[in-house]
């Protein structure tokens, strides 16, 4: 453990205000770092969020576009989902490719591993470059209502570039595989 490791806060008490499937809500009595006495309010993802981009031999990739309540609008989005506790991150990732997009890939790259919001949340997302793929056809989820749009890979850059896309997720694989593209 180096120095930068060592916890500046100090809990004083724990109380779990809220759980469900996929989240649990604790709120905490602290001292802060500066000596005064606060609360934090920590969410405990039960899944890993996983996060796809499937590349074409012609760098075109698939968006895949959804109402997203907590946002209350539309939202592209590269193919996304959740790692269930114990389940092994690149099945539930050849998962939910399938079942959002009716692809299969034959290659898998882990390209970045990322918090999505480290201030309030443990949420860790695993970002998979999918290739040599093959097509068929979705099978969403009975809560998602999803279209899916085939385009080039530079396009969808754009859309990040321009604002358009602004799913962390989508955010960090979109620049991530773009850098990688340059490198060659």
């Amino acid at each position: 453990m180096n120095e930068f490791d060592i916890n500046p806060w100090q809990i004083l008490s724990s109380e779990k205000i809220y759980e469900n499937p996929w989240i649990s809500l604790t709120e905490h009595q602290v001292i802060n770092p500066g000596g005064g006495k606060g609360i934090y309010g920590e969410v405990h993802f039960k899944n890993l969020a996983i996060g796809i981009i499937a590349l074409d031999e012609n760098n075109n990739t698939w968006l895949v576009g959804q109402y997203r309540f907590p946002l209350k609008k539309y939202s592209w989005e590269i193919p996304e989902g959740g790692c269930p506790e114990g389940t092994d991150p690149l099945e539930s990732a050849r998962r939910e490719l399938l079942e959002e997009t009716g692809i299969t890939a034959n290659s898998w790259t882990e390209i970045q591993r990322i918090h999505l919001s480290n201030s309030v949340s443990d949420e860790l997302g695993i970002i998979y470059l999918a290739r040599e793929l093959s097509f068929g056809e979705s099978s969403p989820e009975e809560s998602e209502e999803l279209s899916v749009r085939k385009m080039p890979f530079e396009t969808a850059f754009q859309m990040v570039m321009n604002g358009e896309i602004t799913d962390s997720i989508s955010v960090a694989a979109i620049l991530k595989l773009k850098l990688m593209l340059i490198k060659g």
